[in-house]
């Protein structure tokens, strides 16, 4: 069972978050917290495998929480919306491993927390091609560099890594380029030992950096 805490200052999106989430049989909610201090005491007292965390919260904000609640071991997935999403980077840098926006659809939802449970980064599509603009170089040297890195992959593996790019996540990679989702993740798998990286923004973000969409 993949145990969650919810973060957020309105009690009505709280609710709605829980009441999404526990419809599944593999996810409990097991605490609530109104801003970043608390859901660190939270964080802390339950130990949650997951943390959904929204960015902006009076008192101490989601951004301001996001490394004390990540040292102190949970997965933190971020909730944002499109006007919030300048500060994806800033949440990733303080360890954050999700950034979702709170309109997802409720299957979307519960398969974001899974995912980042089982280890793997999770951002919504809309976001992850907002937020890539924000690290993104693209200088000539850069681009080149960057490139030179992808060579390391396969022609399987980077079709596959630019979907990551993309912001797909395994299952709808799999649908699109008509292979089980098992070889999915285990070309995604390769292609980050390859090249040296730990989660998928990163690979993500080298993609965009080779100007390869």
């Amino acid at each position: 069972m993949i145990r969650v805490l919810v973060a957020d200052d309105e009690h009505l999106v709280r609710s709605g978050l829980r009441l999404i989430l526990e419809a599944a049989p593999d996810i409990t909610v097991v605490g609530e917290a109104a801003d970043g201090a608390e859901a660190l005491v939270e964080a802390e007292r339950l130990r949650p495998d997951v943390v959904l965390l929204d960015v902006r919260m009076p008192g101490t904000d989601g951004l301001t929480a996001a490394p004390a609640v990540v040292a102190a071991g949970p997965k933190v997935v971020m909730l944002t919306t499109f006007d919030l999403d300048e500060y994806v980077h800033e949440a990733l840098r303080a360890g954050a491993v999700g950034f979702l926006l709170k309109d997802t659809p409720p299957r979307e939802l519960a398969a974001a927390v899974r995912t980042v449970a089982a280890g793997n980064a999770m951002l919504a599509p809309t976001v992850t091609r907002r937020l890539i603009s924000s690290f993104v170089d693209r200088g000539p040297a850069r681009r080149e560099a960057a490139r030179g890195r992808l060579e390391l992959l396969t022609g399987r593996e980077l079709e596959i890594v630019r979907e990551v790019a993309r912001g797909h996540a395994n299952g709808e990679i799999a649908r699109r380029l008509g292979m089980s989702e098992a070889t999915v993740k285990a070309h995604v798998s390769r292609a980050l030992a390859k090249l040296g990286l730990t989660n998928r923004v990163q690979a993500a973000i080298l993609v965009h950096d080779a100007d390869l969409l």
